[in-house]
C-alpha cells in the first residue's frame, strides 16, 4: 500500500509517496512531470549497484530513457569537486530547463543533486528517490540542498524544492545495520521535538523497525515526513518553526567537522548524540527534568546506536575547540549560536540563551566520561 504525504507550498507543492516497490513503478509516477521521455540520474556507486537497474526498468516500463552518473559514496562527495563534476556532466547530457534530474541515493546524493538542479540553467526540476532511512524521513523532504565547505557543513547551497519524492521503503532492506541505526537518529528527533506520543510509540516499536518490520518502517517514515511537511509548509526558508528540525544538529555538525566528515561518525549518529547533549543542556538549564535525557539515553542504548561522545572512536578536540566549531554553523545569528532546547520530550524550542559556560560544561563532562 502506498501512502501519500502532501507538502503544501502553493504552486510548488508536491507529494511524498511512501511504500514498498515504488522504484519499479517510477515511470508511472514521474512521466506526468516530463516534457520529453528522458531523465538524468545522479547516484553513488554503492546505491547504483543495488538499485539503478530497478529504477531503469521502472522508467523503461513507461517509455522513459535514462542516463546516469555514479559518484563515490560518502560524505566527502558533498564537496566542490564532485558538485562541479555533476553539473558539467548534466550539461554534457544536454539537460534542458524543462527536463528532470533524479537524485537516487541517501542524503549526500539528494543534497548534491538538488543543488546541481537548483543552479543548472538557473533551475531545473528534480525528483528525490531516497534509498536510506535518513534520507526518506528527513533530507529528501523540504528543499534544502547543498554541499559542505572546509569551514562547515551545508554552508553552500540553495532552497530548491523537489517536484516529487518516491520513498521506496523496500530499498531499506539493502542497508547495513549501522546505516539503519544512523537513520534512526533522525526518526527519534521528530518525537523529541514535537510529538511525545510518537516517541512513546518508538519506545515500543523501534526495535522491530530496526530489525526490518515493513509495517513499522512505513509508519515511522510516514509520521516523520508528515511532521516535516507540516513544518516546511509553515516556514519554508527557516525563519522560525523550521529551525526546530535542527534539534541535535548544532552539536552534530561540530562533531562531524571534528571527525573530518568520515566514517568515524555518520550524520544520523551525530544527530542522536546531539539530541542527548541538547537534552542534557536543557536539563542543566532547568528547562526539563533530568529524567528526560536519561530516558532518551536508555532508549538509544537499548537499540545499540551511538549515544554519547564516548561512542565516537578516536580522539576528539577540547570542549573549547568543539564550541568554536559550533560558531561556524549556518544557524549562527549576530555571532550567537542558536540551540534547539527542550522543556520536555516533544516540547522543543529555539534559543540563543544557552550560556557559553553551560555548554562547555556539558561538553567537558561528556569528553571526560569514564567510557572515554
Amino acid at each position: 500500500m502506498t501512502e501519500t504525504v502532501r507538502v503544501n507550498l502553493g504552486e510548488r507543492s508536491y507529494d511524498i509517496l511512501i511504500g514498498n516497490g515504488l522504484m519499479a513503478e517510477a515511470g508511472r509516477h514521474i512521466a506526468p512531470l516530463l516534457a520529453r521521455p528522458r531523465v538524468a540520474v545522479l547516484s553513488d556507486e554503492t546505491v547504483a549497484a543495488a538499485h539503478l537497474d530497478t529504477l531503469r526498468a521502472g522508467l523503461e516500463a513507461a517509455g522513459i530513457t535514462m542516463t546516469a552518473l555514479a559518484l563515490p559514496a560518502g560524505e566527502t562527495t558533498k564537496s566542490w569537486p564532485q558538485f562541479t563534476r555533476s553539473v558539467e556532466w548534466l550539461l554534457e547530457q544536454k539537460i534542458e530547463r524543462r527536463d528532470v534530474v533524479i537524485a537516487l541515493g541517501g542524503g549526500v546524493i539528494g543534497d548534491l543533486a538538488g543543488f546541481a538542479a537548483a543552479v543548472l540553467r538557473r533551475g531545473v526540476r528534480f525528483v528525490q528517490v531516497p534509498t536510506s532511512l535518513l534520507a526518506q524521513v528527513d533530507s529528501s523532504v523540504g528543499g534544502k540542498t547543498g554541499i559542505n565547505a572546509p569551514q562547515g557543513k551545508n554552508l553552500i547551497g540553495a532552497f530548491h524544492q523537489p517536484s516529487l519524492v518516491l520513498a521506496d521503503t523496500g530499498a531499506l532492506a539493502t542497508l547495513p545495520r549501522r546505516d539503519v541505526l544512523a537513520g534512526y537518529g533522525e526518526v527519534v528527533k521528530y518525537g523529541l521535538l514535537g510529538d511525545s506520543a510518537f516517541f512513546d510509540w518508538l519506545e515500543d516499536n523501534a526495535n522491530s523497525l530496526i530489525e526490518g518490520d515493513v509495517i513499522s518502517r512505513d509508519y515511522a517514515v510516514k509520521q516523520s515526513c508528515q511532521m516535516k511537511a507540516d513544518i516546511v509548509a509553515r516556514d519554508e526558508t527557516e525563519q522560525g518553526d523550521r529551525a526546530l528540525l535542527n534539534l541535535g544538529h548544532t552539536f552534530c555538525h561540530a562533531l562531524e567537522s571534528a571527525t573530518g566528515y568520515s566514517d568515524r561518525l555518520l550524520h544520523g549518529e551525530g544527530v542522536a548524540i546531539g539530541c542527548t547533549l541538547a537534552f542534557e543542556l536543557s536539563a542543566r538549564l532547568g528547562l526539563c527534568a533530568q529524567e528526560d535525557p536519561s530516558r532518551l539515553r536508555a532508549h538509544l542504548r537499548r537499540l545499540g546506536t551511538k549515544v554519547d561522545l564516548s561512542d565516537i572512536p578516536g580522539d576528539l578536540p577540547s570542549a573549547e575547540a568543539l564550541y568554536e566549531l559550533m560558531g561556524q554553523d549556518k544557524k549562527v545569528v549576530d555571532g550567537q549560536i542558536k540551540f534547539v532546547l527542550a522543556r520536555g520530550i516533544g516540547q522543543a524550542f529555539v534559543s540563543a540563551d544557552a550560556p557559553r559556560e553551560q555548554v562547555l560544561s556539558v561538553l567537558r563532562d561528556a569528553l571526560n566520561s569514564p567510557a572515554r
